[in-house]
């Protein structure tokens, strides 16, 4: 009788176990950002449960952004981004999910229609035996819907008929780009909670990409071109702020996310280099920056070097602004101050409002060093993140040694 028993709590206990792991074994599912002309947003995630709780992994390429901030009522989903106050509103279906994403802009609210279904291809393109392999650095031509040229640069690697990779231009990059590539035409996507991405392009003989479209958000729409060049680099001086008067020093005073003034004429900055990251929490480059900065300043507040960001966000509510900051500042457990400059990005007077000192500012992010005189020594726009490969490397190595220089100044 006792071994009976035995037996069947043994029985129940594995059951028990096996019904634990099957519940946080991931679900892979593929969601589509739906734009009324068809060029569909696609991004992968894994979703897990866990004693009623669900989570999710956003995929892009290498990048995987943890959402761990979803909320289930019935069959509704409501799932909050851990950053750029974005949020999906879903209906669970027989298949998986179908409802709406909202993301913050400049001029409100937008919202697009998403689908989520089971299922791990990015995009489904009929696959042809024999391509033309797309690795290397291309110099790339985009052209808005006036017409007007701008300069970038392609890295990409294909193993197959996948194709990973990101595109740089003087004020970033379009972070981890993901997608499938046939003997004629490629396509990628890249979705972080509140920038949606779409590139396709056709493929000639010769390797050359032609009759590119680059696509987000409901409407927006630009062409591009690109062909191979080992060489290509970008020409950052027009987005480059300048110093007015090199005599002139900085002089700001804004509050921090506790309500605390901060002020660049503090004593905490006397005789310390400085950098000033000119941010905003909807920036997808600036919370790159913000995680190699957030490190950068652990391993190295104690050589003498201090950070600044101050944030131009979509709206001048400070609480909208320090909600959407601290949001930014946990994720990457960010020690330097961050401060609400109560400006709107979008704001033409953004520059002369906060930093008179300086030419408008043209690219977010963008950096200012001031060496420990407090004189402004460089400036920098945009931002390479780790997408880019050898451009993140090659940043964060002249950073590092800029800086170091910077120091041992006397």
């Amino acid at each position: 009788m006792h071994a009976r028993k035995f037996a069947l709590s043994a029985v129940a206990f594995i059951l028990t176990i096996n019904l634990l792991l099957a519940q946080q074994t991931p679900v892979k599912y593929r969601a589509v950002i739906k734009r009324t002309d068809g060029r569909n947003i696609v991004f992968n995630l894994n979703e897990s449960r866990a004693t009623n709780k669900i989570s999710w992994v956003i995929r892009n390429a290498d990048e995987r952004i943890e959402v761990k901030e979803i909320k289930q009522k019935g069959d509704s989903l409501l799932v909050t981004m851990p950053f750029f106050g974005a949020e999906i509103f879903l209906k669970k279906t027989s298949v998986g999910y179908t409802g709406q994403w909202k993301k913050a802009g400049s001029k409100g609210d937008v919202f697009m229609p998403i689908e989520i279904k089971k299922g791990n291809d990015r995009y489904l393109i009929p696959a042809t035996p024999k391509t033309i392999n797309l690795t290397g650095r291309w110099r790339a031509v985009f052209r808005n819907a006036a017409g007007e040229p701008s300069d970038a640069i392609a890295e990409l690697k294909q193993v197959g008929h996948k194709i990973t990779g990101s595109i740089l231009t003087t004020t970033g990059d379009y972070r981890y780009l993901e997608g499938a590539v046939n003997s004629d035409s490629l396509v990628m996507s890249t979705f972080d909670g509140t920038h949606a991405f779409y590139f396709s392009a056709k493929i000639d003989k010769e390797g050359k990409l032609f009759n590119g479209i680059f696509a987000s958000g409901p409407t927006s729409v630009e062409t591009w071109e690109a062909v191979r060049d080992a060489a290509v680099e970008l020409d950052e001086s027009d987005v480059l702020m300048k110093v007015k008067d090199p005599s002139q020093r900085l002089n700001f005073s804004y509050p921090d996310l506790d309500s605390t003034i901060v002020s660049i004429q503090d004593n905490r900055f006397k005789g310390k280099v400085v950098v000033i990251q000119i941010m905003g929490s909807w920036c997808p480059n600036c919370m790159d920056e913000t995680a190699f900065l957030s490190q950068y300043y652990r391993e190295n507040k104690n050589k003498g070097v201090e950070i600044i960001g101050l944030a131009y966000e979509y709206s001048i509510d400070f609480n909208k602004a320090k909600n959407n900051l601290s949001r930014f500042k946990n994720r990457f457990k960010v020690e330097y101050p961050m401060l609400v400059t109560g400006v709107t990005s979008n704001d033409p007077l953004r520059t002369e409002k906060t930093l008179p000192q300086l030419t408008p500012i043209k690219a977010f992010p963008s950096m200012i060093i001031l060496g420990k005189d407090g004189s402004i020594r460089k400036t920098h726009a945009g931002y390479s993140g780790p997408a880019t490969g050898i451009h993140h490397e090659k940043f964060k190595k002249e950073f590092d040694e800029y800086i170091n220089m910077l120091i041992s100044e006397k």
